[in-house]
């Protein structure tokens, strides 16, 4: 149980530092830009990047709980 714990420490931290990199990068970058539809082309993937990291934490978080850590040993 210990154990299960450790392993998903990094890919909590992995996963909240890219979102607060992502975070910072939009903070930063949308106030410089005057024209929305450019706005738009820089957000759009950036967000869709911040929900797939939100989404492959919580499938790595399961893998972890279930005892499938090492799965690339299927194949």
């Amino acid at each position: 149980m210990k154990d299960r714990k450790k392993k998903m420490i990094a890919p909590i931290i992995i996963t909240i530092a890219i979102l607060l990199y992502l975070t910072l990068y939009l903070v930063f970058l949308l106030p410089a830009i005057k024209f929305i539809p450019a706005i738009i082309l820089f957000a759009a993937p950036l967000l869709a990047l911040g929900i797939a990291m939100i989404y492959v934490l919580k499938s790595r978080i399961n893998e972890i709980r279930s005892g499938e850590e090492d799965d690339l040993s299927n194949y």
